[in-house]
């Protein structure tokens, strides 16, 4: 190889760290900006789950943090799983499901003074009802995007 080819090839290679370099730099500095949302009261749903079941929250954005929260989640008929969810089964049945519903409370108090459902504290015993949490906050933020 000549010594024109081995400089081509090199201005080359210059030439493509430092493309990558600035890529990577801008890709970086994107993730740095603090997201911002627009003030006011938006509802967010979570998908299904295998059982048919969803979960709604409605919050409150006041200066970029959650003032207030709600979350429902209800059965595949559209009925609120309250203190009746899980009943009609055994006293371990009922207990579990309603660990999910105590927890659906504290979740939504836990948000508040936040703007991430990822800084929210998982309830042992209750991740599907923190995934739909989750998944609806997520929603309900995208709504309030400025």
């Amino acid at each position: 190889m000549s010594a024109v080819d081995t400089r081509k090839k090199l201005r080359n290679a210059a030439i493509v760290i430092a493309l990558m370099t600035i890529l990577l730099a801008i890709l970086s500095l994107s993730g740095c900006g603090k997201k911002e949302f627009k003030d006011g009261t938006y509802t967010g749903q979570s998908g299904k789950d295998d059982k048919g079941a969803y979960g709604v929250v409605t919050i409150t954005i006041k200066d970029n943090v959650v003032t207030e929260c709600t979350f429902v989640t209800y059965k595949s008929d559209g009925t609120v799983k309250d203190k009746t969810y899980g009943s009609g089964g055994s006293e371990e049945m009922y207990e579990k499901a309603q660990l999910a519903v105590d927890a659906m409370s504290k979740y939504a108090a836990d948000m508040k003074g936040k703007i991430d459902p990822d800084d929210v504290e998982v309830v042992t015993g209750a991740t599907i009802a923190y995934g739909q949490f989750n998944e609806a906050v997520n929603d309900a933020l995208e709504k309030a995007k400025k």
